[in-house]
């Protein structure tokens, strides 16, 4: 088997994880080059991909080589522009989520994956992540019934360290943290739920990050995360230090949705507090379903399908989840896996463009409605004849 050829586009940071699970010499895909808009990470590329990779500042000349596939996995306001142009070669392309920060941008790369006739993968990874997986099975086996409700919390504990020291704290680079952040868990709800939102309504507030008087100096474009990504030392969450000189995205955030198959859900996300993980719990008309952890030690699924008078912790089942080895419990090579067979031989996949798609409408209108209110607002539905082009 001939290896596919490889190119990352944001080869530092995000691109680093999915990179190494992508470079498999001799076993069906190596990486042949870069692209980063620092130069010093392709020291660190030559390191782990060898010394003759190619290399550039320019997506445009990393686009002119010859490849198979393409990993997207710069800032979200790139990804319309990048996505376009790689697709437009017809090569198979690796998008990291978000797909786009509006709606329109989605839409256009799917035209742009249509006309090409190329194979697009978005990098929604929570679906390869055990404990949804798990979720998943038991509702698709009918252990709680017909979904009826979904209810999920996002406690982001190190949101002062990652969301509001450089460009996602603007909303001119991200369109806000409902949709940034939440679009794993929108994407998450749809597919556990068995459809889209279709109607929206959101209160979020900046409650505390606005009033952090230390910030980093003003600069014209978007700045990029210096230094540690997480400084546990750092709390209360007001004693952050340098945080980006402009901070318009809410830090806390609520949302209610209806979805297209009549099931009611809800999202509440919080970048300050203590702990960081993710409760999803999904009701049936014959039960329901909860996790504890989100891929650690101690991860388990709990299920309650008998009537108990009052509150059994442990539920009536306790599925026990095995922590799973590598970056983002091991979902990031399992995603990179199923991306590269995909642009091999096609075939089924866990992820899609459409329902990609569809966490970011959901994410975008719940921004506008939390902008203006909370106001009810429609979720426009993706055009019949793009749906029916990326199906």
């Amino acid at each position: 088997m001939t290896d596919l050829t490889v190119g990352i586009i944001g080869s530092g940071g995000r691109g680093t994880p999915l990179g190494a699970a992508a470079h498999r010499p001799g076993r069906g895909a190596r990486v042949v080059a870069c692209c980063d808009t620092q130069p010093r990470v392709f020291a660190r590329n030559r390191a782990n991909y060898g010394r003759n990779i190619f290399t550039t500042t320019d997506y445009r000349e990393l686009l002119a080589q010859d490849l198979d596939a393409v990993i997207i996995a710069t800032p979200d306001f790139l990804h319309e522009e990048q996505a376009v142009a790689a697709l437009a070669g017809g090569r198979a392309v690796y998008l990291e989520k978000p797909m786009a920060i509006t709606i329109a941008g989605c839409d256009r790369i799917l035209r742009a994956a249509a006309k090409a006739k190329a194979r697009l993968y978005v990098g929604h990874n929570m679906r390869h992540v055990s404990f949804v997986q798990k979720m998943k099975t038991l509702i698709d086996e009918g252990a709680i019934g017909e979904v009826k409700a979904c209810w999920v919390r996002h406690f982001v504990g190190n949101g002062g360290d990652y969301y509001f020291r450089d460009w996602h704290a603007e909303r001119r680079f991200s369109t806000g943290l409902l949709l940034q952040k939440a679009s794993h868990d929108l994407d998450v709800i749809h597919w556990l739920c068995g459809g889209y939102t279709r109607h929206v309504s959101a209160m979020g507030e900046l409650t505390l990050y606005g009033k952090v008087e230390s910030r980093l100096p003003v600069i014209r474009g978007p700045r990029r995360r210096e230094g540690p990504l997480t400084r546990v030392e750092v709390w209360p969450p007001l004693t952050q230090r340098d945080l980006n000189h402009r901070i318009d995205v809410e830090d806390l955030s609520q949302v209610l949705m209806r979805l297209d198959n009549g099931v009611l859900a809800q999202y509440a996300q919080c970048h300050y507090t203590p702990d960081y993980w993710r409760n999803y719990t999904v009701i049936g008309t014959d039960g329901r379903l909860e996790n504890f952890g989100d891929g650690g030690a101690g991860t388990c699924v709990r299920l309650w399908n008998r009537r108990n008078l009052g509150y059994s912790a442990r539920g009536n089942a306790n599925f026990e989840i095995s922590v799973e080895r590598g970056s983002h419990g091991g979902a990031d090579a399992k995603i990179i896996g199923e991306f590269l067979r995909y642009a091999r031989d096609g075939g089924a996949i866990a992820t899609s463009a459409i329902a990609a798609r569809e966490s970011v409408a959901t994410g975008f209108v719940a921004t506008e409605s939390l902008r203006s209110g909370g106001k009810l607002l429609p979720v426009p539905r993706l055009a019949a004849a793009i749906a029916k082009a990326n199906a």
